[in-house]
C-alpha cells in the first residue's frame, strides 16, 4: 500500500482535488492516497443518495421567494456527479404526496452536506492540518 501523499506533494493543487473530491465522492481522498477512506465515503454518500431517490425524495433547487429553498439547493448540489446525472435522467422529482417524501429529502440533503464536509476533510488532509 503506497505511503499518502504529504501535504507539499500533492498530486494535484488543492483547489482542483478539492473539486473533483465535490464532484466525486471519495475521489479527493483516493488522489491523496486515503483508499479505504475514499471507499468508505464513496460508499456512504452514494448509499444515502440512492436511498433518498428511492424513498421519492426531491433534488431541491432554488425556488424564488424561497429563502430555505437556497440551502437545500447546497446541499442537493453537494451530491456532485449524483446530483447532475439523476437531474439529467428525471430522477428525483419527488413524490410530496408519498409517506416517505421527507425521509427521501433528509437522506438526499444529509448525502449532500456528508460529500461537502469530506471536500473539507480533503482541504485539511491536502494542506496538512490532519494527518490521518
Amino acid at each position: 500500500m503506497p505511503e499518502p501523499h504529504p501535504a507539499g506533494s500533492r498530486p494535484l493543487p488543492l483547489p482542483v482535488l478539492m473539486g473533483l473530491a465535490w464532484l466525486v465522492p471519495g475521489l479527493g481522498h483516493l488522489l491523496l492516497g486515503r483508499r479505504t477512506r475514499a471507499a468508505v465515503f464513496f460508499v456512504v454518500v452514494v448509499i444515502g443518495f440512492v436511498v433518498g431517490l428511492l424513498l421519492n425524495g426531491e433534488l431541491i433547487l432554488p425556488h424564488a421567494g424561497d429563502p430555505l429553498s437556497y440551502l437545500a439547493a447546497i446541499a442537493s448540489i453537494g451530491n456532485g456527479i449524483l446530483f447532475f446525472v439523476a437531474h439529467s435522467v428525471g430522477l428525483g422529482q419527488g413524490v410530496v404526496t408519498s409517506p416517505s417524501y421527507e425521509y427521501g429529502n433528509t437522506f438526499l440533503l444529509t448525502a449532500g452536506m456528508m460529500n461537502l464536509l469530506l471536500v473539507l476533510d480533503v482541504h485539511d488532509i491536502g494542506t496538512g492540518k490532519k494527518e490521518w
